[in-house]
């Protein structure tokens, strides 16, 4: 019962800040056309953004709203932090998010 609301639980906040890291480019592409620097949205939020977990928004909105896709650092580093997400939610979920049961697989703790 637990592991099915922390499922839920995972799955809702994922959902929740991949639209948050979503908006977040759409309104940089916006402040962008309209050279409104006193409400522009720094590239730094939209990474913290990813690396809680939105990746996989921010890397979709790019396509979309067609912005940062010259940016390296962009192009790089959002779809490696993306992977890092999808891989740890799936080793998560098959494991019923077990953490001793994880770390005895990897035999870290004895």
């Amino acid at each position: 019962m637990i592991i099915t609301i922390i499922k839920i639980c995972v799955g809702v906040y994922y959902a929740a800040v991949n639209v948050y890291g979503f908006i977040l480019l759409k309104l940089q592409k916006k402040s962008a056309e309209n050279s409104d620097t006193c409400n522009a949205v720094g590239d730094g939020k939209i990474f913290f953004a990813a690396v809680l977990g939105g990746a996989l928004g921010v890397y979709v909105a790019m396509f979309i709203f067609k912005h940062k896709l010259k940016s390296t650092a962009f192009m790089i580093f959002i779809p490696v932090i993306a992977a890092a997400h999808i891989y740890l939610a799936v080793f998560g979920y098959t494991r019923n998010f077990s953490i001793e049961q994880n770390l005895n697989q990897l035999s870290l703790l004895r």
